[in-house]
């Protein structure tokens, strides 16, 4: 099995410290730095997560030339985050297309589109993609239209997400709920997150891996929507950005 991951990347770093006191300076409290970690983010997590669920599969990923760093500081006890900098989103260079691009997509059994809507896809290449590909799915932070939509297999959204795309017509979107779990054509299928939450970060990304890889293996996106709701479960569970 082969998947092609397309989309954004970056390095999401945490750094964990502990607060106890405030600054004699300003009304701000003083972060004492104790750790540091740092993985994979955006679309590069969601090829992470595809590779931790399916070890065995080729996993492709076509992302920008630009290095893209999100800086957490975060207060380990309570997993509070203060403040998070961004670096590198200034200039993002565009998707190009080649023939290498081309039979990537013709030989990948699954795409995924982790679309972030920094500059490195227009909206003709993601309906270009969808349309050399088998089975496709789009995850994608931008303003959609219905020709592009219409193109994928399936596209995830989450609540706020969908909210900001009340023209939408076709029934293959699927919106993610947080705890509540995700609904498809207003079917719910709920989480079984039973556990605290302790961080969300990524699990949008956890979601697309594990309902694309179900989904292709069964043709049946209600199992897959099961299963994907039980993965994001687990990672919400832990701390900072994480693969199940």
């Amino acid at each position: 099995m082969k998947v092609l991951v397309i989309g954004e990347t970056c390095v999401d770093k945490f750094i964990y410290g502990k607060i106890n006191r405030l600054s004699p300076e300003a009304p701000v409290p003083v972060f004492n730095p104790t750790r540091t970690t740092q993985n994979p983010g955006m679309a590069g997590n969601t090829a992470a997560n595809v590779k931790a669920l399916s070890p065995d599969i080729s996993v492709w990923h076509l992302m920008q030339d630009e290095n893209i760093t999100k800086t957490r500081y975060v207060e380990d006890k309570s997993n509070h985050m203060f403040i998070r900098v961004d670096e590198g989103e200034e200039t993002i260079s565009q998707f190009k297309w080649t023939p290498n691009v081309d039979e990537m997509l013709s030989e990948a059994d699954v795409v995924i589109v982790s679309d972030y809507n920094k500059g490195f896809l227009l909206d003709n290449d993601l309906e270009e993609i969808a349309l050399k590909s088998k089975l496709s799915i789009l995850d994608s932070k931008r303003k959609l239209t219905n020709d592009i939509i219409k193109k994928y297999t399936w596209v995830k959204l989450n609540e706020s997400e969908s909210f900001n795309n009340p023209d939408l017509d076709y029934k293959n979107i699927i919106v993610t709920l947080g705890a509540k779990g995700a609904k498809i054509n207003d079917i719910l299928f709920k989480s079984p997150q039973s556990q605290e939450t302790i961080d969300v970060s990524g699990a949008g990304d956890t979601f697309v891996a594990a309902f694309a890889l179900n989904y292709f293996e069964t043709k049946d996106e209600f199992a897959a929507v099961r299963y994907a709701n039980m993965m994001a479960s687990k990672v919400v569970t832990k701390k900072g950005v994480t693969t199940p």
